[in-house]
């Protein structure tokens, strides 16, 4: 065998610069820019949301919050479009169940929308980014599931829930995204994605 000489080296270490730099371009390429803005918005609630509380209040309308220390699952998405975007999620599912109520669930015995809590129920939410366009298969495989997705779960005592993919991964299954959440101690990034049934998915971008 040749030895290898200092140019080739030189060639060869460029060589995999490049590759590596190329790699990176892609995995980035993965992740718009506009999800990791949404999970950077939905990490900024770690440490503020420090309770989990599902009670009814009325909020102003549009662009209103239950107290930020507090909230349900469905409180970190929706902060985490305005923070991120300005989007006001409160508003647009209020607008498209007022346009067509009868395409949203009537689990709550409800006659006509109410933007005190519609916005604010896993169901609603999942409607709502079907109607928009946003639904992706639910799939088995780790790497079908990107920063910024939305994923909408079954908890036991059949709970529905909905968590942020996270742009972090598993400390104990490579490849594995992390999701942030309010399970029920304040928002938190966690290893959970698949620790419960998942009945959606979702992309919905900000527009």
């Amino acid at each position: 065998m040749k030895p290898v000489t200092r140019r080739a080296a030189l060639q060869l270490g460029l060589f995999g610069l490049a590759a590596s730099r190329s790699a990176r371009v892609e995995a980035q390429a993965q992740k718009p820019a506009w999800a990791l803005s949404l999970v950077d918005a939905a990490r900024k609630q770690i440490g503020v949301t420090t309770l989990y509380d599902p009670n009814y209040r009325r909020i102003p309308y549009p662009g209103g919050d239950v107290p930020a220390d507090r909230g349900v699952c469905t409180d970190v998405v929706i902060r985490a479009y305005r923070t991120a975007f300005g989007l006001d999620l409160q508003k647009r599912v209020h607008e498209d169940m007022a346009a067509e109520f009868s395409a949203y669930p009537r689990d709550w015995g409800m006659k006509a929308p109410d933007a005190n809590i519609d916005h604010r129920r896993v169901p609603n939410l999942a409607s709502y980014f079907r109607r928009k366009g946003a639904g992706l298969p639910v799939s088995e495989a780790v790497g079908d599931y990107k920063a910024g997705d939305l994923v909408t779960q079954m908890l036991p005592g059949n709970l529905a829930h909905i968590v942020i993919v996270s742009s972090g991964f598993s400390k104990t299954a490579p490849g594995r995204p992390m999701v942030i959440q309010n399970i029920g101690q304040g928002a938190r990034e966690d290893d959970t994605l698949f620790d419960f049934p998942r009945t959606g998915h979702y992309r919905f971008a900000p527009v």
